[in-house]
């Protein structure tokens, strides 16, 4: 693993760090959009106050901070895989490039040191999981990584009540930021209430801080941040078009780890680019609000 000098020094001297995935840039968003949104994703997080460490595996070495043209040549390749930390040892061993996912990006940041990380939404409880038993792992990882994952909650194509339940089973602390509401993802009420409402980053790093002395730092904290009602996706809309995306995956005998950018890009297309705009306002939110709570935390 290589942590970029800018990075390392941050660390050493305890400024704030903001860790940001790289899915999103090689599976989430379409080119040439990915790179212009991975490096706005990056200011946001300078204009906080905090230095970003963007993450991601460049022929076969974990990076904790991509340079200008790493990030580039992520947002570009055609060979970049979908890499969660089960991912990260072959790809090492076969010198390959990966597109780090929630789960990899947060154990890869947890190890370098970095206490915040901000991305899009968390994977989760799959629908019809009770059969298929398609669970995401950023669930488990969350549950044995001690850092903040600032998101506007899981992806809406997931069942988020199930997701929910296994948060709250894995004792994963899960934070609603100004909402007492679960937000989900282009919605900004996944109708599913929260335990904890918190509204200020000073209230987030209390928490974040609270867990050492009492033994529960080595979970995440979920911070579900939600987008504005006027910028959310059209929620009849929303339940309408992703009734006909599962209805079109299945057609196409898509399954398992397909289904989620198969579903987003559908959404993308038949919303005429809705969805995309959503999910870009989401991840900038929340690569900004986590650059001030890692600014608290670094008080």
């Amino acid at each position: 693993m290589r942590i970029a000098v800018e990075v390392a020094e941050a660390l050493a001297a305890g400024q704030p760090v903001v860790a940001l995935e790289s899915t999103i840039i090689t599976h989430g968003l379409p080119r040439p959009r990915n790179l212009e949104i991975a490096r706005q994703a990056e200011a946001a997080v300078r204009e906080e106050g905090a230095q970003p460490a963007t993450i991601a595996m460049v022929a076969g070495e974990a990076r904790v901070g991509l340079d200008d043209d790493a990030l580039a040549a992520v947002a570009e390749r055609d060979d970049v895989l979908k890499c969660g930390v089960g991912d990260l040892a072959p790809l090492a061993a076969r010198g390959g490039w990966g597109g780090t996912t929630v789960a990899a990006t947060a154990h890869l940041a947890a190890r370098a040191g970095i206490r915040v990380f901000a991305t899009g939404g968390l994977g989760g409880v799959h629908r019809g999981a009770r059969e298929s038993w398609d669970e995401s792992a950023d669930l488990t990882t969350l549950a044995q990584t001690g850092i903040v994952v600032v998101c506007a909650g899981v992806k809406s194509i997931l069942d988020v009540g199930a997701t929910l339940e296994r948060l709250e089973t894995l004792n994963v602390t899960v934070l609603g930021y100004g909402s007492d509401s679960f937000p989900g993802f282009y919605l900004s009420d996944s109708g599913h209430p929260v335990t904890w409402r918190v509204d200020s980053p000073a209230e987030v790093a209390a928490v974040a801080k609270a867990r050492t002395e009492l033994g529960t730092d080595e979970r995440a904290v979920v911070v579900a941040n939600p987008l504005p009602p006027d910028e959310q996706l059209d929620p009849a809309l929303h339940d309408r078009l992703l009734a006909e995306g599962f209805a079109a995956a299945a057609s196409a005998g898509v399954s398992g780890k397909d289904v989620t950018p198969f579903l987003l890009d559908f959404l993308a297309r038949e919303t005429g680019g809705q969805s995309l705009e959503a999910n870009v306002r989401l991840v900038i939110r929340n690569t900004g609000l986590a650059a001030r709570i890692a600014v608290e935390l670094a008080a």
